[in-house]
């Protein structure tokens, strides 16, 4: 009796076995056509060697992905508790939820350059929001379908593999199949063997790819989203990163923006070439008649010529050469010169240096003065007498004494006015290269918002935005002209990216990435000032990347619109 249930029980055990191999077999077919997704996004390569790798590592990948789900998942469970119609529709069940995530997983890769991790569970949300907003009756239509489209193949596919389980025993063919795509499994790991130590960038290119594929270097990456040069992959050792495929044209003000005219106040732009300290930004708080908002995590990642160019521009330092090729005039200074209204630039420098105020940017004030003290900006009435609008006043090499000083001269002149300025107070340049993961808060006093303590992620390239969506409420999208933000809408989750001296820098919370020009990876602690961790992120730098590429693909995009009309 015993023997015959023992018997029945390896019978029962074995032919459950015999059918999930099937079973999964069937899955990795299904696996590998969701697959094509990937190298849709991917693109075709070039060369005939990386076509071959792209074929073998599509197959064999995404064979052995599907059958080590198998292992790791049905198989324990047919072990412990072998009944046949349980283990049929928990396996139907576990893979219709993994090809749906396979699925998922495509669809955020082709949309994001990443797969899904938690990591950037935020920006993955939003994106299917986003989708779900445009066009929600399809969006959640097909997803739907897909999801009924899974489970009926998983269900028609059991019960197929487990009524036809002695034929497909017997046919020789698929056999052969299984052993080719063990085949290309190993070829495709001896062909990336060789392009590893050949440096084909064709072939390394693809590294993560494909879900849990190899990982791709930042180098690899960078050169894959046109940011190092393809023919110098090789032997790159110090040449700047640049956007090897040209930059658009900066954009010019939109006829509905050019109409407006300011809100009746001026602006103050107070700048510091040191960083400004918390008691610094509380002191000044304390002293203004109206309350601002205090910038806690602002960041200014740039040397003290690029940081102009950020202010104003709002854009990544990559783009200053391009820009100055063009002469082209920043959206704020184009706003203001098509409502005629007065800007100015004032350096106090009382040091033997020369300015670091850059030549180009010089050019676009038409009123720009140089004073070694303050003593003509102490009084109210001088400083009440300002012409309404933008007065730019920039400390270099100056004491803190006379910084503060004249900050309270500015803040107490203001109590003596019936309609008060937008003040912003915050640091500009670096004069150290390890100060550009620092955070360096800032302070804006805007009579018409609320105070508040922002904590999230803000930047000099957000106040030139800022100044054009609330001074003229000019609701041109923010991404045509520049990567700067509203600094009070900013989300959560934001991520800000730079090219700095060394490399590229990008920023989340308290997390920064730095990749230098050899393509070397780090990460720092903003708040910690100091090196967490060698490991590379892939999915924030691909994010970061993305944000320096978003101005120049945006526009080449508007560019080309009007050109197929």
């Amino acid at each position: 009796m015993v023997n015959k249930q023992k018997s029945s029980y390896s019978k029962r055990l074995l032919h459950l076995i015999s059918w999930g191999h099937w079973f999964t077999f069937f899955n990795i077919a299904a696996a590998i056509v969701i697959a094509v997704v990937f190298l849709d996004a991917e693109g075709m390569p070039e060369t005939l060697l990386s076509k071959v790798y792209m074929a073998t590592t599509w197959l064999g990948h995404m064979a052995f992905l599907t059958f080590v789900t198998f292992v790791l998942t049905v198989f324990p469970i047919t072990l412990i508790y072998p009944k046949t119609r349980f283990i049929r529709g928990i396996a139907s069940v576990i893979f219709t939820v993994l090809l749906t995530l396979l699925l998922l997983d495509g669809f955020t890769y082709h949309q994001l350059g990443y797969h899904l991790n938690w990591a950037s569970s935020g920006q993955i949300i939003s994106l299917v929001e986003k989708q779900y907003s445009d066009k929600a009756l399809s969006f959640t239509g097909i997803a739907l379908a897909a999801f009924i489209a899974i489970l009926i193949f998983e269900l028609v596919v059991s019960n197929y593999a487990w009524k036809h389980l002695k034929e497909l025993q017997q046919k020789r063919y698929l056999k052969a199949i299984v052993g080719g795509l063990l085949l290309c499994f190993v070829a495709s790991h001896v062909i990336h063997i060789y392009a590893d130590a050949k440096v084909d960038y064709q072939v390394l290119k693809q590294d993560n790819m494909l879900p849990f594929s190899h990982p791709a270097t930042a180098k690899t990456l960078l050169t894959k989203y046109g940011l190092f040069d393809q023919q110098d992959y090789r032997d790159r050792r110090n040449s700047p990163i640049t956007l090897t495929q040209g930059v658009s044209p900066y954009p010019s003000l939109a006829p509905q923006c050019a109409l407006l005219d300011p809100k009746p106040y001026s602006v103050f732009i107070v700048l510091n070439d040191s960083n400004l300290s918390k008691h610094q930004i509380d002191q000044f708080n304390k002293q203004s008649a109206i309350k601002g908002s205090k910038l806690i995590n602002h960041i200014d990642n740039a040397n003290q010529q690029d940081a102009w160019f950020n202010l104003l521009f709002s854009l990544p330092s990559l783009y200053a050469s391009e820009m100055q090729k063009q002469d082209a005039t920043p959206m704020l200074l184009q706003q203001l010169a098509a409502s005629d209204t007065p800007a100015s630039l004032t350096l106090i420098n009382d040091s033997e240096q020369a300015s670091t105020i850059p030549d180009w940017l010089l050019n676009k004030f038409a009123q720009h003065d140089e004073y070694r003290d303050i003593s003509p900006f102490v009084f109210a009435d001088r400083l009440n007498s300002l012409a309404t609008g933008l007065h730019i006043f920039y400390f270099q090499e100056t004491s803190d004494y006379q910084y503060e000083l004249f900050v309270n001269a500015l803040l107490l002149a203001q109590k003596q006015k019936t309609t008060q300025d937008v003040i912003w107070i915050t640091s500009l340049g670096n004069k150290r290269e390890t100060g550009v993961v620092s955070t360096k808060p800032s302070l804006v006093i805007w009579p018409d918002k609320q105070a508040r303590t922002i904590t999230e992620l803000t930047a000099n390239m957000d106040i030139a935005t800022t100044l054009l969506r609330y001074w003229y409420e000019c609701r041109t999208p923010y991404e045509q002209y520049g990567n700067g933000r509203n600094v009070y809408r900013i989300r959560d989750d934001r991520i800000f990216a730079n090219t700095v001296e060394n490399g590229l820098l990008v920023v989340k919370k308290d997390k920064n990435i730095i990749v230098d020009q050899q393509g070397n990876f780090e990460s720092y602690s903003t708040q910690l000032d100091t090196l967490i961790s060698e490991d590379s992120d892939m999915p924030m730098l691909i994010e970061g990347v993305n944000q320096i590429n978003l101005f120049n693909q945006l526009n080449v995009q508007l560019n080309e619109e009007p050109a197929k009309k």
